[in-house]
């Protein structure tokens, strides 16, 4: 009887270490959903609904996009903190998570925390772009041009504490210039006002500008990157136009909730860094403005550091609050 009874303990025993790798196996068994905190046809749709039907063909199952837009993205990011930590819901997270650390006075949420970082999916860069009326065609002009007019020059934005409007204010710190920020309800209705000349200037996301650049509504001035842009090659560098380690990009990373088994992690790393290097993703990508990256666990984390100090600066600089 002792004899039996140690043999089940021991059976119980290996079926107990076994578990979580028959379970690791297995994953996913069931769709498998990508949440953010933008509405569809942002840049952040676009590149998940990209890779999310890449990794449903490579998973075998549905890959589902959902949008929860609202509150600066933080709606979206505070539903996939919530979310069971078993994988099913991945949350690509953006610039914004490293602004809303220090914009927002309280989160229902600690994005650093409440999350695994699984991979740094793209980044793209802002450019600066001018309604054409604008008598600068560089940096160079357009510092020199707002030091003879301080205050009368003005920039557009999507709203206080947007990555549009911070880099405008990181701009502003590193020239010693003033210009008035002019912020919106979104960028749409900032650029109505930029085509009527209203607004002199707006630094935005470049797979949103490229468009009205390459229409000759708005002439591009520079790209916040340090590497020029593939779709607007022509466009010079911050860095390149005088303005050193002048870097202020928008971003989209996938992570998940804390708690996640680390072979699920393990897991979706590996299936979504191998359709990150597909080149029919690079190249759709490529397109659009996009730069793919798909490194590290720890690199995405040691960048999301980097960003939320690089970006507190910029909000404390900028005295940009939200509630």
């Amino acid at each position: 009887m002792h004899a039996k009874t140690l043999l089940a303990f021991a059976l119980a025993a290996v079926a107990a270490v076994a578990t979580p790798v028959a379970r690791a196996e297995a994953w996913p068994n069931k769709p498998v959903k990508i949440l953010f905190g933008f509405p569809a046809g942002s840049a952040t749709d676009v590149i998940a609904r990209t890779v999310g039907q890449k990794l449903s063909d490579k998973w075998g199952q549905p890959v589902v996009i959902e949008n929860r837009p609202g509150a600066g993205g933080n709606l979206g990011s505070e539903l996939a903190a919530r979310a069971p930590a078993d994988g099913y819901t991945i949350f690509f997270g953006t610039v914004a998570n490293a602004i809303s650390v220090s914009l927002y006075g309280k989160l229902n949420y600690d994005y650093l925390k409440d999350f695994t970082p699984i991979t740094l999916v793209a980044t793209t860069p802002l450019v600066l772009v001018a309604n054409p009326s604008v008598p600068v065609k560089n940096v160079k002009e357009l510092i020199a041009l707002a030091k003879a007019k301080p205050g009368q020059l003005n920039f557009g934005s999507g709203g206080v504490g947007t990555s549009n409007h911070l880099a405008g204010e990181m701009f502003k710190t590193a020239t010693a210039t003033e210009l008035v920020h002019v912020p919106y309800k979104g960028t749409p209705a900032a650029y109505n006002d930029m085509f009527g000349g209203q607004v002199a200037l707006m630094w935005d996301n470049i797979v949103a500008a490229t468009t009205h650049v390459k229409n000759g509504k708005l002439k591009p001035i520079a790209v916040t990157s340090l590497q020029r842009a593939s779709s607007l090659p022509e466009v010079p560098t911050m860095a390149e136009s005088g303005l050193p380690g002048f870097e202020a990009v928008s971003w989209i990373g996938a992570l998940v909730p804390a708690g996640t088994p680390q072979p699920v992690v393990d897991k979706i790393h590996a299936d979504l860094v191998a359709v990150l290097r597909m080149p029919e993703v690079k190249d759709k990508l490529a397109a659009s403005g996009a730069v793919v990256v798909g490194n590290t666990p720890e690199q995405f984390a040691a960048w999301n550091r980097d960003e939320i100090a690089k970006w507190s600066k910029a909000v404390k600089d900028s005295g940009a609050k939200a509630e």
